[in-house]
């Protein structure tokens, strides 16, 4: 299966990387796809259980999606993701 979930703190390319490489250490994900200027990620994946996995690494990476509540923790998060991005 194939979708596009519009996520929360999507701002640059450090952010790019740390979501491409968070979403392809799980098992059953391909073909991921970040838009920065969309806010946008986006994947193939095989089950239910594969999506709920993704939701949960991108939300603990501080990327929720969008309609989620955003908290200063949550954006914290990102901020720190962002700049592990930016030096791999």
């Amino acid at each position: 299966m194939k979708t596009t979930i519009k996520i929360q703190n999507l701002k640059c390319g450090g952010c790019a990387n740390t979501i491409t490489a968070k979403l392809y250490q799980i098992e059953n994900v391909s073909n991921v796809s970040v838009d920065i200027e969309k806010g946008v990620v986006s994947f193939e994946y095989d089950s239910e259980q594969t999506l709920l996995n993704i939701k949960t690494a991108l939300h603990k990476a501080g990327y929720s999606e969008e309609g989620d509540v955003n908290t200063l923790g949550t954006k914290a998060k990102s901020y720190v993701s962002r700049a592990i991005g930016k030096m791999s």
